[in-house]
């Protein structure tokens, strides 16, 4: 069975991000936005990890966090927020939240936090395959290394987070849009040429001949696809 993620959140663009990404990345998401529902949906229910806003209607994140690790619930809770105090963050972890995460955040770095913090908890339930093999090419996701031939490519981490959605959708047309939203984070600013130029520089590492790319293919008028 998928791990059960609940989201507690009142921001409504924020809330159809991280509820898209991750039914996406094979996790069933229940949602809440206030802090008063956001409770009674973690007491009534099974939840592997809760995302929960420190800044809620009705009853703050604090207040909804406290208040279940005084009834003895011990799921892991990601507390998101948009300041930056680093005394929010102490009495956040002091009230019981196992990890923090300040907005805007990139959905890449989120994903990460979810990842590690359900495996901490042994609750992570593989939906995937980690590695990904085409040629000399090979893709360790949980490693987060690339080799070609037997020798590790180096990728910036930004290279890496597009790679791995690459891998993650091979053989599924992607756009420019749907890219710069995924990979670079719901708030992304950048222009699509930013993915172009990633683009270009993961086919001068990867690609034998990035002139003719036999990985990343480029969809005419529509965007990317990278080889089944």
């Amino acid at each position: 069975m998928d791990a059960k993620i609940l989201i507690v959140e009142d921001e409504v663009g924020l809330v159809t991000a991280l509820r898209d990404r991750l039914r996406k990345e094979g996790y069933a998401v229940s949602v809440a936005k206030d802090g008063v529902q956001g409770f009674d949906l973690a007491t009534h229910e099974h939840f592997d990890l809760i995302l929960l806003d420190l800044m809620l209607p009705a009853q703050s994140g604090l207040t909804v966090c406290q208040k279940l690790r005084q009834q003895g619930a011990n799921t892991p809770i990601l507390m998101l927020t948009a300041r930056r105090q680093t005394m929010d963050k102490v009495v956040g972890l002091r009230t019981g939240a196992d990890d923090y995460l300040t907005k805007p955040f990139k959905m890449a770095e989120l994903l990460a936090r979810v990842d590690a913090l359900l495996r901490r908890a042994g609750r992570i339930v593989e939906t995937k395959s980690e590695r990904y093999e085409a040629g000399k090419i090979q893709v360790d996701l949980r490693r987060t290394e690339v080799t070609r031939g037997g020798r590790v490519v180096p990728l910036s981490a930004k290279e890496f987070q597009l790679l791995r959605y690459f891998v993650e959708h091979r053989g599924t047309t992607l756009s420019r849009e749907t890219l710069l939203h995924e990979v670079w984070g719901y708030d992304a600013t950048p222009s699509t040429r930013t993915v172009d130029v990633h683009v270009a520089w993961l086919r001068q590492k990867l690609e034998e001949d990035p002139k003719n790319p036999q990985l990343i293919h480029t969809v005419v008028g529509l965007g990317y696809k990278f080889a089944e």
